[in-house]
């Protein structure tokens, strides 16, 4: 008999997640607050279910949606997952989300006698897709050896940081190195272009040297060609860094380089990039120095 898995959130990671999932011969229930998104999955071998709630019987249900508010609404509520757990051991939530929403949601399920596992993924949708993403998690042992084997077909490894709310704040540090990272490397292009290199060989050199990253090596292509269409949008890095520097402020520990990159992604959602990818940083440190807007 299939395990039976459930997955609440069928965007861009949801949908990604849930396709690494079926193709490891999981018995996959799906559920979008807009319907029409299951289908690709459903054309795949999914179930659609109407109600959060409608997924409580399998085993484990993850979790990807955008932000707090909204896990907290697919648990809780007269037609929330846990409502009426039946059958239901672990929700695995893969959401960046804040600590304070993540304890609530833990509670929630601790209150409903079903485990939660904090487990937000490293790695954008195409990442997902070609079983390279990392989770970081956070749960009670057991919970988490429930939740791990799943991980595992999902992504290429699977670390547990503590039994509370601490992969939250590591994933958000993630998000935060991201950032700054982007705006680096935007720089510097920037400044190597100006000067006269060519773009994509200036990022083809520094991906193979030792300052290089997979990740530089993956989106060069994208860069080098101005290609902004979303895989992490400003928005979105937008909200984490919000998250991030909050922490930051709890802990008072500064952050003078995230906080000026905060200021950056600002600017380029105000210019009406928000819905674009993070590589927008770059068609603002182009403008900014006066290159031609890449693309």
């Amino acid at each position: 008999m299939r395990e039976s898995v459930g997955l609440l959130g069928t965007g861009r990671m949801g949908t990604a997640i849930g396709r690494r999932l079926l193709a490891a011969g999981v018995g996959l229930t799906v559920w979008n607050r807009t319907p029409a998104r299951t289908e690709p999955l459903v054309a795949d071998g999914a179930v659609a279910a109407a109600t959060p709630a409608a997924l409580a019987a399998c085993e484990v249900v993850f979790v990807a949606v955008s932000a707090s508010a909204d896990l907290l609404a697919v648990l809780d509520g007269p037609e929330g997952l846990l409502a009426r757990p039946d059958g239901l051991r672990v929700v695995v939530d893969c959401s960046t989300v804040s600590a304070a929403a993540s304890a609530r949601a833990r509670q929630l399920a601790a209150d409903a006698g079903v485990g939660f596992v904090a487990a937000p993924v490293s790695g954008n949708p195409a990442v997902v897709a070609a079983g390279r993403a990392c989770f970081v998690a956070s749960a009670p042992a057991a919970q988490f050896a429930v939740a791990e084997p799943l991980l595992g077909r999902i992504g290429r490894a699977a670390v547990r940081v503590g039994d509370g709310e601490q992969s939250r704040l590591v994933k958000l540090c993630h998000n935060l190195y991201l950032g700054v990272l982007v705006q680096a490397l935007a720089e510097v292009t920037a400044l190597a272009e100006k000067g006269g290199a060519d773009r994509e060989a200036f990022l083809r050199f520094l991906g193979e040297t030792v300052v290089g990253s997979p990740w530089v090596r993956d989106r060069t292509p994208a860069l080098a060609a101005g290609d902004l269409t979303p895989t992490f949008t400003t928005a979105l890095l937008r909200k984490d860094f919000d998250l991030g520097l909050a922490a930051a402020r709890e802990h008072e520990v500064p952050m003078a380089v995230a906080g000026l990159t905060h200021q950056l992604v600002q600017a380029a959602i105000g210019r009406g990039l928000g819905e674009r990818d993070l590589l927008s940083l770059f068609a603002v440190q182009a403008q900014a120095s006066g290159l031609a807007p890449p693309g």
